[in-house]
């Protein structure tokens, strides 16, 4: 997902986003120890796309956004 995209949700939706990254990032690290990740670089956005929806979650606590 972009920036973007992301600063239009609400806080519930981006919540709600964030659970699933992680849950999808739990199942990506699994598949690698498992040795069964065709896609190593979908580690790597899912946990930037983390990232990015932690920065807009804090941007909505701390008053930035509203």
């Amino acid at each position: 997902m972009k920036k973007e995209q992301l600063r239009e949700l609400s806080v519930d939706e981006l919540k709600a986003k964030l659970h699933d990254d992680t849950d999808a990032l739990e199942n990506l690290r699994f598949q690698k120890a498992m040795q069964q990740l065709e896609n190593p670089i979908k580690i790597r956005e899912i946990r930037r796309e983390i990232a990015q929806i932690k920065t807009v979650l804090r941007e909505y606590e701390i008053g930035i956004r509203k």
